[in-house]
């Protein structure tokens, strides 16, 4: 089988020729032989595509980028997948500025502001800039705050939807793409899928951002406070996040060579919201794009890391094809419990938690959870992956270990 071939056969619930191995990242730092060469110089870190509208890297990472990092793991004999995602604008009658305000008693950091002159009025987004060293190869706090970057969510001083007169200039700032942007997705596209097709790997499209955006939208704590206090605005907000979401979705239906469509749903637990919240104001929508994405012939999953164990039943009901991601350790809730909820239902990506077991675990731990989780989670309709990537600090020789364990269970 391809890579393809085998994620998308346990996608489907089946049983490939052997459990799939998928390692994403965020910023990992690759060993030396696996490394290749930018401007002479060793390529230290590995990104993906995925993160371009959401995040600001401390170095360019380019289409190409993700090629050579799949020939890296495929050389390897683990899978990969190559992530896009589309970017959108803002109306052209919006003009930005951006300015800082310096620290004072109210708050200890200076503010990094973006205000927006939109035709319905001015929208203001304030960030505390805490200007920490967060490391080499991790993403980095941007000067100014973008709509949505998870780095405003412990920083928010301002959220850009404070009260329902902002609601209507949003919508100026969650605009399509131009067609320079459309043209350049294309052909994008074009090499993607023709790299894909030579490789045998699986194109995944990351387009829809849900409750996260909902959260980037409003703040962590405003967005828990106006679905209780205000539902009807925020019945509206998440309106608008779906008619945003959708409208990606369908421009990268329509470009077409994505294989798998994937919805953010970190901000969408019962870390953040009660089940009866998910039911009424998360599963329309997400049923909605389900719909959508199959009557296209592509598969769909949906993120979820923590706060997962009384809304697993509510991803059948979407006809949702994956789990993204199922954690062992900080997931909330056991893996024997997923596999009762989902098996045979909906397939499973996760087993191996990355930031403390692959993070600071022993080998022999490392080689126990990948063996428990093929055992419990597969053989059939589950991928194994670290939850949810391989971080700048986690360790090459952690993930040799898991690599070696994979290769003894299931090779």
């Amino acid at each position: 089988m391809t890579s393809r071939e085998r994620l998308l056969t346990a996608i489907n619930g089946g049983r490939p020729d052997h459990v799939p191995l998928v390692c994403r990242v965020f910023g990992f730092a690759a060993p030396p032989e696996l490394q290749w060469s930018r401007d002479g110089r060793p390529e230290p870190f590995w990104y993906t595509g995925r993160l371009e509208h959401i995040h600001t890297l401390p170095q360019p990472w380019r289409v190409e980028h993700d090629f050579k990092r799949v020939d890296a793991w495929l050389s390897l004999g683990v899978d990969d997948v190559i992530e896009v995602s589309l970017p959108w604008r803002i109306d052209p009658r919006v003009t930005a500025r951006d300015f800082t305000v310096p620290a004072s008693a109210d708050c200890p950091y200076p503010l990094a502001c973006r205000e927006y002159t939109t035709p319905d009025g001015v929208l203001t987004h304030q960030v505390k800039a805490t200007g920490e060293d967060v490391g080499a190869g991790w993403v980095v706090q941007p000067e100014y705050p973008p709509l949505f970057e998870d780095f405003n969510i412990p920083r928010s001083h301002r959220p850009p939807m404070v009260e329902a007169d902002d609601l209507p200039k949003i919508r100026h700032l969650l605009r399509p793409p131009d067609d320079e942007q459309l043209a350049a997705y294309r052909e994008r596209m074009k090499l993607v899928r023709q790299f894909a097709d030579e490789r045998g790997v699986m194109v995944c499209g990351w387009s829809l951002f849900g409750m996260d955006a909902v959260v980037w939208l409003c703040g962590a704590e405003n967005a828990v406070m106006m679905a209780m206090m205000q539902p009807e605005l925020f019945a509206q907000v998440v309106h608008r996040v779906g008619e945003f979401d959708r409208m990606r979705t369908d421009l990268m239906l329509e470009v077409g060579g994505v294989d798998l469509f994937v919805q953010r749903g970190w901000y969408s637990t019962t870390d953040f919201w009660s089940p009866d919240l998910f039911e009424r104001h998360v599963l329309p929508n997400l049923e909605q794009s389900v719909d959508r994405v199959h009557q296209a012939g592509a598969k769909f999953a949906y993120v979820m890391t923590t706060g997962i164990k009384p809304l697993l039943r509510f991803l059948p009901q979407a006809n949702v094809d994956l789990l993204y991601w199922v954690d062992p350790v900080m997931g909330g809730v056991d893996i024997e419990t997923v596999r009762h909820e989902l098996g045979g239902k909906v397939a499973i990506a996760g087993g191996v938690n990355a930031p403390l077991t692959l993070g600071k675990g022993s080998a022999q731990e490392i080689r126990a959870q990948v063996e428990q989780a093929i055992e419990t989670l597969g053989p059939a309709g589950f991928v194994l992956e670290p939850v949810d990537s391989l971080f700048p600090d986690t360790p090459w020789s952690a993930v040799r270990t898991m690599i070696e364990a994979w290769k003894q269970a299931v090779l």
